[in-house]
């Protein structure tokens, strides 16, 4: 008896996903393979007692996907989607070691990084998200599809933008699916501002979308390879290889160009923006365009970051070195990581966080009695971080706990409008016309789900669902 193969698709050429699956049933034996267009994806097998079995939870799996947008398709049609990844040559430091306080390996090349009171986050390129205290505990770990870019703060809100399209909430208990990006945008960077999403590619270009995932404009940009992008209340602010334009948020009229050197990375403070270029710069902009200060390294700089308000700037080369300024372009210091060149960093509370080419998080003090030790050769023993053994890594979910009680929380429906899945209030004392900004992968028409609290965007129009999400029966 042939095998009962069906083959699906979801890809929307407008911005959505570009997944498979596939479901084949061969006499009692189910096998469904899935991943991204492209890719040998993975696979699961189930045995059944009876061939009609088999069948029926083949009919039930088929149905589950149709439902979500899921259409036949033949293998092939599509092209992979575009992942550009940043091959840089690193090479030894022959600075001073810096005074690393601990170091975490996460086991690849890592671009992401975030840092709060609270924690601290590295992503790697392996899709592997690992969250540690500021005394050197793993606490967390989640597995993304695909290759971490970045991880990005809104408010209280905490994304992480990957290689297979998606950004993930991870706000929750469980990554939740919050952006579906195009799959002809070949992603370099992300940033996210009260709930706009801007997006810098591998052609230079630049994209904003809104928190219902449809484009409020597309540009094509000044140069090529566009690795900057910074999002803040008036504008999205773009660097690619001839300098940095900063668009209006809206709109996407240019607001402004300043010609730099090619722009690698990009930091902002409240009023002002600073870029690391290939030129060996730290380049120090108002965001009028102004140009105010030039810090200089001695390799093309990879990463960048201040300290509160710009009084100090620290920079990454491509030689695994880091390096601080005063202000005023005055180099302070420049020593070595031991861990790879800094494809990111973060400073807070007189501690300099990055991570590397090797896949390390490390911490470093940069107290000033710190550095002044470094510099003349004594640095403390560096405390190499394991994860526990057993430690199990939280994936993406689209599963929800089912209440029948609304006690304490905010009742939303999801209803279905011009062919699109929406969010609407049902609680009273909202804007029941408001849209909600809600996880994309746990919508289903007619549903209703109990949520922690909303909040009112600070431009006004929608709310934003945070805390924890219940389907209420």
């Amino acid at each position: 008896m042939p095998s009962d193969v069906t083959y699906l698709e979801l890809s929307e050429d407008s911005g959505s996903a570009h997944k498979f699956y596939e479901v084949t049933v061969d006499g009692t034996e189910l096998t469904v393979r899935y991943g991204r267009i492209g890719d040998r994806g993975q696979l699961k097998k189930s045995s059944f007692t009876t061939t009609d079995k088999a069948k029926s939870e083949a009919a039930k799996k088929i149905g589950e996907k149709v439902r979500k947008g899921y259409a036949p398709a033949v293998p092939g049609g599509r092209q992979k989607r575009a992942v550009s990844r940043r091959e840089i040559v690193s090479t030894r430091s022959t600075a001073t070691r810096a005074p690393l306080l601990w170091r975490y390996a996460s086991g690849s090349p890592a671009f992401g990084i975030f840092v709060d009171d609270d924690m601290c986050m590295v992503g790697n390129e392996s899709g592997r998200i690992t969250t540690l205290s500021h005394d050197a505990q793993v606490l967390q770990q989640f597995q993304l599809p695909d290759g971490v870019k970045c991880i990005v703060a809104d408010d209280e809100w905490i994304y992480a933008g990957c290689d297979d399209g998606n950004v993930y909430d991870l706000t929750g208990k469980v990554p939740r699916l919050a952006y579906r990006i195009a799959p002809e945008i070949d992603i370099y960077w992300l940033d996210i501002h009260d709930g706009v999403l801007g997006v810098s590619d591998a052609s230079g270009g630049i994209s904003a979308i809104d928190h219902e995932d449809e484009f409020l404009w597309q540009r094509p940009g000044r140069g090529a390879a566009a690795w900057m992008v910074r999002c803040d209340d008036s504008a999205v602010h773009h660097g690619n290889r001839a300098g940095i334009t900063s668009y209006d948020w809206r709109t996407g009229r240019e607001l402004w160009h300043t010609k730099t050197g090619p722009v690698l990375f990009g930091w902002q403070e409240r009023s002002t923006l600073y870029a690391g270029t290939s030129t060996r710069q730290v380049v120090e902009l108002g965001k009028d365009g102004s140009l105010r200060q030039t810090y200089q390294c001695d390799g093309p700089v990879f990463s960048c970051a201040t300290a509160e308000d710009g009084r100090y700037v620290f920079a990454g080369d491509s030689a695994s070195s880091i390096y601080c300024f005063d202000t005023d372009g005055t180099r302070l210091w420049k020593l070595g990581t031991g861990c790879g060149s800094a494809y990111s960093m973060q400073y807070r509370d007189e501690r300099l966080y990055i991570v590397t080419t090797d896949g390390s998080l490390a911490c470093i003090d940069a107290s000033e009695a710190a550095i002044r030790s470094a510099v003349s050769g004594e640095v403390p023993e560096v405390i190499d971080v394991k994860a526990p053994p057993r430690m199990a890594a939280v994936v993406p979910s689209t599963t929800v706990e089912i209440v029948h009680d609304v006690t304490g929380g905010v009742v939303v429906e999801c209803v279905e409008v011009g062919g699109r899945l929406r969010i609407r209030v049902v609680s009273s004392g909202y804007h029941t016309d408001w849209q909600v900004q809600f996880p994309k992968g746990i919508r289903e028409p007619g549903s209703r789900y109990v949520v922690t609290g909303l909040r009112e965007a600070s431009r006004g129009g929608f709310y934003r669902a945070y805390g924890e999400i219940r389907r209420l029966v």
